[in-house]
């Protein structure tokens, strides 16, 4: 054995970054602990990232500009860094966070890393599933863990792994600790042709991935909030179901897209699916007779409706308060107008649902077998008939664009803010920093989409209405 904890060298690692995207931060502190036969050699160094670090992430480290002024580039400890992590199961705390990093760093400057990983929050709540919470901190508590140095500095952190792993061994057996590390860092099953080294590059956040067949025919667009592990569910489950079994004999390529979370995943799975039509999306396809009902008043004051294709309207027109929709065909807005038309007793005259009457009456013909109170021949008022069509269709009214602009949402934590750019209803696109809005404005407009239309209607209520004026 190569060591009291596993039966391969293990390498414990912590890095201080100036921020959460492995693509555009920079490390700025390295913490390595090996433990092999041989027992535990540390090794630690400070890394001059080549950018600024923010404040807060300052004041979260302790590590400043000064002193990473005069510290080796991660291109200067590169080789060095290799050998040490080498052949050796990678350990760290949200590993794919660290191990991330490292990766793109090795590629910025022409190498390649390949391990095993190994996270310890899945470690630990493998072992202690009772426990509510993981986080280092917790972990400290819970094992009463000696902090030898400062919290947040790499060399700190990446001791304390080794020092739970030493509390974990005397907590279960060694056979348990084992068999629960080899199930962590099992490779999962990718389909013939796909290369596994995909999965160091496929991240653990939320976003959108399409599955590509020959010909880079596009297959299927999915979302989720953790990308890697729903790519890998759909090919785990391949023997289960018939979908998931065909994708797997299909896909020669996987690509994907990251979105700072939940929402902006929808709205790219939505954007996605109708521009690629990917062979396995059925839902969220490209609608092409988009419609609303827009009432007006006519005859004796009576509301009557137009069917109207979305290419003719004005999103952001305020005196157009009785429009309902969006629908998806004029078969389903005809179908709601007479479901509330004969739910209802209104007059399908009125409504343009049947021809008006002959000569020498005016009563439709509902009226005549006692299914209409008589808006028709004025027996019931117009302003009594109107209240009751409006009421009855209120909520599906479509509402105009309240902004005199386009409006941004943002999403995501301080560390990788984005801003969703929204404007009279259309998902425009996503910016990582304002710079990018001038841009992205210029733009020709998308068409108006019925489902984004609903994902942002839903998104406005639950933030209260609280949005970035553009």
């Amino acid at each position: 054995m190569n060591n009291p904890y596993y039966s391969e060298p293990l390498v414990f690692v912590d890095l201080e970054t100036t921020g959460a995207n492995a693509t555009r931060d920079r490390i700025t502190e390295i913490g390595i602990v090996q433990v092999d036969a041989q027992g535990a050699r540390a090794w630690s160094s400070l890394v001059n990232p080549g950018i600024p670090i923010p404040s807060f992430i300052q004041s979260l480290t302790g590590i400043n500009g000064e002193m990473v002024a005069s510290a080796p580039g991660f291109a200067e400890l590169a080789e060095e860094v290799l050998l040490k992590l080498e052949g050796r199961v990678f350990v760290a705390h949200n590993a794919r966070f660290d191990y991330g990093f490292l990766r793109n760093e090795f590629k910025r400057v022409g190498l390649s890393l390949r391990s095993r990983v190994l996270c310890t929050v899945k470690l630990s709540r493998k072992l202690y599933p009772n426990e509510y919470k993981h986080n280092l901190d917790s972990l400290v508590a819970r094992h009463g863990l000696k902090v030898d140095g400062e919290r947040h500095r790499a060399l700190t952190d990446a001791e304390l792994l080794l020092q739970f792993l030493e509390a974990a061994r005397r907590d279960h057996p060694a056979e348990l600790i084992h068999a629960a590390i080899a199930e962590l860092t099992r490779q999962p099953s990718l389909p013939a042709g796909i290369d596994p080294l995909l999965l160091d590059d496929m991240p653990d956040t939320a976003g959108v991935y399409i599955f590509y067949g020959d010909n880079d025919t596009p297959l299927y667009v999915g979302k989720s909030n953790n990308i890697r592990k729903r790519v890998l569910s759909h090919f785990a489950s391949d023997h289960k179901a018939h979908k998931e079994m065909q994708l797997a004999q299909l896909v020669r390529r996987i690509d994907w897209q990251q979105s700072a979370g939940d929402f902006g995943a929808l709205l790219l799975e939505t954007r996605l699916v109708k521009e690629l039509q990917p062979v396995y999306n059925t839902r969220l396809r490209a609608t092409r007779e988009l419609c609303a009902w827009v009432f007006a008043e006519g005859e004796e004051g009576l509301l009557q409706p137009r069917l109207v294709g979305l290419d003719e309207f004005d999103f952001r027109d305020e005196e157009r308060p009785f429009v309902f929709g969006p629908f998806r065909s004029r078969r389903e807005a005809n179908k709601l107008l007479e479901k509330v038309a004969d739910g209802l007793n209104l007059c399908r005259q009125v409504l343009k649902l049947e021809p008006r009457a002959g000569k020498g009456t005016r009563a439709c013909f509902a009226f005549q077998v006692g299914r209409c109170k008589g808006a028709c021949v004025g027996k019931e008022p117009a302003g009594v008939h109107n209240a009751r069509v409006l009421a009855a269709l209120a909520k599906h009214s479509f509402a105009s664009w309240p902004y005199p602009g386009p409006v941004g949402i943002p999403e995501g934590d301080e560390w990788a803010p984005q801003l969703h750019v929204i404007d009279r209803w259309c998902y425009l696109g996503t910016i990582n920093d304002m710079a990018e809005l001038p841009e992205l404005l210029a733009n020709p407009r998308p068409a108006f989409d019925i489902d984004s239309y609903k994902l942002i209607q839903a998104e406005f209520k639950r933030r209260g209405g609280q949005v970035k004026r553009l």
